[in-house]
């Protein structure tokens, strides 16, 4: 009898413990599923985003402008003659050299005036030969000539000199109004549009040009910059000539890179503002007088600088503010400040550090602590490159 209720009571216990594991294991296994479920809920209920490293970088710092473009050196050319226009001997917008014929107009007056001018200098010399002859008889004579004849007869000789010096000058005089009738460009550049056609009188008093010439090669930007900026732009151009970059007004179409060549000797007291001459290649004509455009102007470069997207930063009432995505993917903000932007790139100067994730898109969706889901973006966009001319 005591045996086999020992027995009973050993299987007892083993079924109650039995029955005790198989409840744990269930307890165990459903636990495990409700935290699986709530680990699922919690991703699908997780806010997307868009996320971009924040990284340390040079950031060149430009102060940006409206320009617009002059050529080099503009000339309207004009007659320095009077006369009928036999000839046109270029096209409205060809290119031109200096030296290069333009116009002729009608040689036949200058000519004329010039060939008296020279058979007046041939009638003086022959005066002037007899005249010597004379002197040199009167010198023989000697005794036999009168002083006064001797001494007319000198001056006679030097007045016959001074003529012919003077018929010297009439001769270049005409000369040159002779070759004012090839109308010449005195720079090389772009003919503009024509203003007199061929068989019409032009006069060197008027106004009215026969054609404007453009030098385009190099060709200059004027553009200007805050007052405050001008010891900046003085001391670093002191260094080297700073780089100015020429983009087509809507910002999106770089156009050339030149070099900054003056400083304008006054500030504009009514704008604050002074004027600024760049001057570039413009090998491939990308820029045109009168063409307006944005202006960059390189003042410095910062190194190693922090450097965010733009579309990290957010506006709060507080201030700048980021939020950055942590280990947890959970979001966390951080105030931020920020001192210079440009090309979609912010500079940092505090609040993030190198390394970091930032969300730069979707956070509308986020608070702080938010699980997030991400999907990186480049923080490095495009910046504005220029053919190298």
């Amino acid at each position: 009898m005591t045996r086999s209720r020992a027995i009973r009571w050993v299987l007892l216990i083993v079924a109650v413990a039995a029955l005790g594991f198989f409840g744990w294991q269930r307890y165990q296994n459903e636990r495990q599923a409700t935290a699986a479920s709530n680990a699922q809920k919690a991703v699908r209920n997780a806010v997307r985003v868009t996320i971009a490293p924040v990284q340390k970088a040079d950031f060149p710092v430009y102060l940006t402008g409206l320009g617009t473009v002059q050529g080099f050196n503009t000339v309207l050319v004009r007659t320095r003659v009077d006369g009928q226009i036999d000839k046109i001997a270029f096209k409205e917008g060809q290119a031109v050299n200096q030296g290069d014929l333009l116009a002729e107009i009608d040689p036949r007056p200058y000519q004329a005036t010039l060939d008296q001018a020279k058979a007046k200098k041939d009638q003086d010399e022959a005066n002037l030969a007899n005249a010597n002859l004379d002197l040199q008889r009167y010198t023989k004579l000697g005794e036999f000539a009168t002083r006064q004849q001797t001494d007319t007869q000198r001056s006679t000789v030097q007045q016959l000199t001074a003529q012919i010096a003077a018929d010297v000058a009439a001769i270049a005089n005409a000369q040159t109004q002779l070759d004012y009738t090839a109308v010449k460009s005195p720079i090389p550049g772009i003919a503009g549009l024509r203003q007199v056609d061929v068989g019409n009188i032009v006069n060197a008093s008027t106004q009215t040009g026969i054609v404007t010439i453009a030098q385009i090669e190099p060709i200059a930007v004027i553009f200007t910059a805050p007052e405050e900026q001008l010891p900046y732009i003085n001391e670093a151009q002191a260094i080297a000539p700073l780089k100015v970059i020429a983009i087509t007004t809507d910002g999106k179409k770089p156009l050339a890179e030149g070099t900054l060549a003056v400083v304008n000797n006054q500030v504009d007291t009514t704008s604050g503002t002074v004027r600024l001459k760049a001057v570039f290649d413009n090998k491939n004509h990308a820029l045109w007088p009168g063409q307006s455009v944005s202006t960059r102007l390189l003042v410095k470069t910062l190194k190693d600088a922090t450097v965010v997207p733009d579309d990290a930063i957010q506006h709060g009432n507080d201030g700048l503010y980021a939020y950055a995505v942590n280990q947890d993917n959970k979001a966390e903000l951080h105030k931020v400040k920020v001192s210079q932007s440009i090309d979609g790139r912010s500079v940092i100067d505090d609040g993030l550090s190198p390394g970091q994730q930032v969300i730069t898109a979707g956070q509308y969706k986020v608070s702080p602590g938010t699980l997030v889901t991400t999907a990186v973006a480049s923080s490095d966009p495009a910046q504005p490159k220029v053919k190298q001319e």
